[in-house]
C-alpha cells in the first residue's frame, strides 16, 4: 500500500491538475487511517475540483466517520445538487440515500 501511495504522490507532482490523483491520495490516506489528512486532501479537492463529482459522497462519509455530521450533509447535499446539474442518475441515487441516513428527504 506504501508503494501505491508514494507512486501516486510521484504522479501527482508532475500531474497535479489531475483530480483523479488527489481522490485516488485521499482514499490511501483514509486506509492508512490517516483520516484528518484525506480529509484535507477532500476539502482542497473539492475547493480546486468543484465538478469532480466523486468528491462529495466521500468527504461525506469521512466528516461522517470523525462526527461531524453537518458537514456530512452539506457534502451530500452539494453533490446531489451536482450530480443533478450533470443527470447523472447513479451518484444522485447514492447521495440521496445518504441524506436519508441522516432523516433528509428532500
Amino acid at each position: 500500500m506504501e508503494n501505491r501511495k508514494k507512486w501516486i504522490e510521484e504522479m501527482l507532482a508532475t500531474h497535479a491538475e489531475d483530480p483523479f490523483l488527489h481522490y485516488a491520495l485521499a482514499l490511501e490516506n483514509q486506509k492508512e487511517g490517516l483520516i484528518t489528512e484525506a480529509i484535507q486532501i477532500m476539502e482542497k479537492l473539492q475547493a480546486n475540483f468543484p465538478d469532480y463529482l466523486a468528491t462529495y459522497y466521500q468527504l461525506g462519509k469521512l466528516y461522517e466517520s470523525i462526527g461531524e455530521n453537518e458537514k456530512a450533509v452539506d457534502a451530500f447535499l452539494d453533490g446531489r445538487r451536482l450530480a443533478k446539474k450533470n443527470g447523472d442518475i447513479k451518484a444522485t441515487g447514492e447521495l440521496s440515500e445518504a441524506l436519508m441516513m441522516h432523516d433528509i428527504f428532500d
